[in-house]
């Protein structure tokens, strides 16, 4: 589950007055990046590069390379002016940043999964001339379909949407269409039924399993890792980490995403037990319940705690307990070398200092793993996600962090981005095979218009 990020904290009197950035790790990344990059001279940047990106990534990219985008870019730009935050989750941050040479932009960075984030990747886009985050609301459902209709239009028609959206005001779908390809090589088109990868969303779907198997007393929420991994690899986290910690993210448990995965056989990582090794021997960042950090490790234990709870494999529990009872009988984990028709292949931007008309994405194939899990990876589509948010308004699925006056989910790496937001009286979903936060940026706008 993608968490956006609320707080705010003024960064630098350097910022345009009243602008500011989220609290947490990706508010404070651009900030050092807008540091860096302002600052005279190169060495801030280089400095910046050779303690925000990974080793791997370095070794990928060397910083050399990274500082030739960087002079292309401040060519081109000048000093960069934060005019305000659009949007901030755990793979992405985006922001409306004033060049001095003229241009407006649209500035995302992009996070790798670590601990703590570090930079995967920037993302440049020029915004048009009066462009606004702030919309007014439609006076009507009408109107609103209408305009998001047209909008979705233009923006496929531009090439930075490609996916499926599905609008529902109470009972009724008022807007469910698809756009773009989802297979470039055989121009399969997305259709309105096409699944898509869900990333971080699945960690909903664990974390209602944890509160099933609590309120069947099979386990407790203040339950120890030991009682149910006896064998944990890391003793300390073990005897001190409790399942309420792992579903607060306050465990100090920190990624698998790192140098051990990006090293691994990624075709063999399809069980939930095959993604321990990647992680949990690996010392607490802190104590738990002391801090909180996102962690997908944290949500892979869980799926862990689920198979030994339960006697099911983890695929299988959510698909009988969740899925069924749910009507969601087209969402699944896959693995990746033997994908089903009709599922939406992730295409990625390589490494681009600025991103522009006619750039080339490719195919995440290499970056995923070869199956989902408790943590995120699995796929779904527009009806199923939309019977999902019903099944909890008519309680047919329980959870306690559901409130019939809105859910707000996300979820997002490179190839893959989706959003679920529901009320009251609508529910809003955006699927999309491109990088965040390509659905991000469309819910947005999606939301923004309708009416209140």
């Amino acid at each position: 589950m993608s968490h956006l990020l609320g707080a705010m904290l003024i960064v630098g009197m350097w910022l345009q007055a009243g602008a500011r950035l989220p609290e947490g790790p990706a508010g404070r990344l651009m900030a050092a990046y807008l540091e860096a990059f302002n600052a005279p001279g190169e060495e801030a940047i280089k400095q910046f590069f050779a303690k925000h990106v990974s080793e791997e990534e370095r070794a990928r990219v060397p910083i050399e390379t990274r500082l030739a985008r960087f002079r292309e870019m401040r060519e081109r730009l000048g000093r960069l002016e934060l005019v305000k935050t659009i949007a901030s989750s755990d793979s992405s941050i985006t922001a409306h940043l004033r060049s001095s040479n003229g241009p407006n932009l649209e500035f995302t960075l992009e996070l790798a999964s670590t601990s703590p984030p570090m930079l995967r990747g920037i993302r440049v886009e020029d915004r048009e001339e009066g462009e606004s985050d702030g919309v007014e609301p439609k006076a009507n459902d009408e109107e609103w379909v209408a305009a998001v209709g047209t909008y979705l239009d233009q923006a496929a028609a531009r090439d930075e949407f490609s996916g499926a959206v599905l609008l529902a005001r109470g009972d009724k779908v008022v807007l469910e269409k698809a756009y773009g390809l989802a297979d470039k090589t055989s121009k399969a088109p997305n259709r309105a039924d096409t699944r898509f990868n869900l990333g971080s969303i699945n960690k909903i779907f664990t974390n209602i399993a944890i509160h099933q198997l609590a309120a069947q007393g099979k386990l407790s929420l203040d339950d120890k890792i030991s009682r149910f991994l006896p064998d944990y690899p890391n003793r300390d986290a073990a005897a001190k980490v409790t399942v309420k910690h792992l579903l607060s993210m306050t465990s100090g448990i920190g990624d698998f995403f790192g140098e051990r995965y990006e090293q691994a056989q990624k075709e063999k990582v399809k069980s939930i037990s095959a993604y321990l090794p990647l992680f949990a021997d690996k010392p607490l960042e802190f104590e738990p319940g002391t801090r909180s950090r996102y962690s997908n490790g944290g949500y892979i234990v869980l799926g862990a705690i689920i198979e030994k709870a339960s006697g099911m494999d983890y695929y299988s529990y959510v698909k009988k307990n969740i899925y069924l009872p749910a009507g969601m009988s087209q969402s699944d984990w896959y693995e990746k070398d033997h994908l089903p028709p009709n599922m939406a292949i992730g295409y990625k931007y390589q490494d681009r200092p600025m991103v522009r008309p006619g750039d080339e994405r490719r195919p995440n194939y290499e970056s995923l793993p070869g199956k989902g899990s408790s943590a995120g990876g699995g796929y779904s589509t527009l009806r199923d996600l939309l019977s999902f948010v019903q099944a909890l308004k008519q309680q047919k699925v329980f959870t306690p962090d559901f409130h019939a006056d809105g859910l707000g989910i996300a979820g997002g790496a490179p190839g893959m981005n989706a959003i679920l937001d529901s009320g009251r009286d609508y529910v809003i979903v955006v699927l999309a095979n491109y990088d965040p936060p390509t659905a991000e940026k469309v819910a947005r706008q999606i939301r923004g218009w309708r009416p209140r």
